[in-house]
């Protein structure tokens, strides 16, 4: 499944079950890694699986909707492009990560500066397994 990986993000990709979120938030482990607090979980699973992300911004930090959806917009790339460090790392074989990735930061980073982020915190998941 993840030999013919192409850069996109599709909706398998994305975590949108309401019973998979709750579960994430209750049971997942999260740090912190400016502007971003990650939440993850990982769930045993028959086949490799890709990870599900969930990305969000606050509103109380940025009431405009427009700023929103552009920082997401923005992590949603950083992630695409990035998300091989993750797939390549083996976590994916027997497992299905769910991860959230909520925004914290009170200004709009870079697309370069999210990108780092992104790699650091990729990075930090897979050694947390090791």
């Amino acid at each position: 499944m993840h030999n013919n990986l192409r850069q996109t993000f599709g909706k398998e990709e994305r975590l949108y079950s309401k019973k998979q979120i709750s579960r994430l938030f209750a049971e997942g482990n999260s740090f912190y890694k400016y502007p971003f607090k990650v939440i993850c979980l990982r769930e045993t699973s028959d086949k490799p699986e890709l990870p599900k992300i969930l990305i969000s911004v606050s509103k109380r930090n940025f009431k405009k909707a427009v700023e929103r959806n552009k920082i997401k917009r923005l992590i949603r790339e950083a992630y695409r492009k990035n998300k091989k460090i993750l797939i390549d790392s083996k976590l994916t074989e027997r497992n299905l990560m769910l991860l959230a990735l909520i925004y914290t930061g009170k200004t709009i980073l870079s697309y370069a500066g999210l990108e780092r982020k992104i790699i650091l915190i990729l990075q930090r998941l897979i050694e947390q397994d090791e």
